[in-house]
């Protein structure tokens, strides 16, 4: 079993923090800051092994040197990207798997809001680690990569089984559930999600991980091949990379 804990970092990061206590591997994904990594640290006892990136944005290797430097910890980041992984020891990529004490993970390429965003799926921990591709109720911005790539890379994740868990970098759920409904405001699943995000925000509480299930029925990202989506948004019988283009850049103007 791994044990999988959420450390809170910057305005809206999420770092997580992952044991394999079969061997004692300690994992953290995409860093954004050595020093709430190294608090958790600290308070459970410790000792980092591994760094797992998902993509080159500050926000999630801005720890990678202080880490390393302190712990001698292997990093480990996308191969199509490796130039811009600070500190990168293994360079992985689509299909590859990797071993973390007794876990493995199979990797995917994602490209489409980085060119060399990859994920990482633990099937036996049904943990699925994706960075900036997608999010509760959302997906990442097209910085460097096209829509037909985007939409290629979430069926990659949406073809993973429901009961997966989404470990997304960044607590934009709220936000997500308000555009969403926005959409298709008569959808009935989607408007009682929001409703329970909204009221776990104003407890305080965090809104991921999710379950890769309840992605698949009310996030619109991964249902641009649903046709009560193209309705909604007027695109009836069109692509499904039209669609989803469509309401990406609906999301950006949001």
């Amino acid at each position: 079993m791994m044990e999988i804990e959420r450390i809170p970092c910057r305005t809206d990061n999420y770092v997580w923090l992952v044991h394999e206590p079969a061997s004692g591997a300690v994992a953290v994904v995409d860093p954004a800051d050595a020093e709430p990594v190294e608090a958790r640290l600290a308070t459970r006892g410790l000792r980092l092994t591994h760094i797992l990136n998902t993509h080159h944005h500050g926000d999630h290797v801005g720890g990678n040197l202080a880490l390393k430097a302190r712990w001698k910890c292997t990093i480990v980041g996308p191969r199509a990207d490796a130039a811009r992984i600070p500190g990168i020891d293994v360079e992985v990529g689509d299909g590859d798997t990797y071993v973390l004490g007794k876990a493995s993970a199979k990797v995917f390429d994602v490209p489409g809001h980085t060119r060399g965003h990859i994920a990482y799926w633990f099937s036996g921990a049904g943990a699925l680690f994706c960075g900036d591709t997608l999010f509760a109720l959302g997906c990442g911005r097209l910085f460097e990569g096209t829509p037909a790539q985007m939409w290629h890379s979430l069926g990659k994740l949406r073809a993973l089984p429901d009961e997966t868990q989404v470990y997304c970098a960044h607590e934009y759920t709220q936000s997500n559930a308000r555009f969403a409904v926005s959409l298709e405001p008569g959808h009935a699943a989607l408007g009682a999600r929001a409703r329970e995000i909204d009221a776990a925000r104003a407890r305080g509480e965090a809104t991921v991980p999710s379950a890769l299930g309840l992605e698949k029925r009310t996030n619109p990202f991964l249902r641009a091949d649903d046709p009560a989506l193209a309705a909604a948004m007027g695109m009836e019988g069109a692509a499904p990379e039209a669609v989803f283009a469509a309401v990406r850049a609906a999301k950006d103007r949001f």
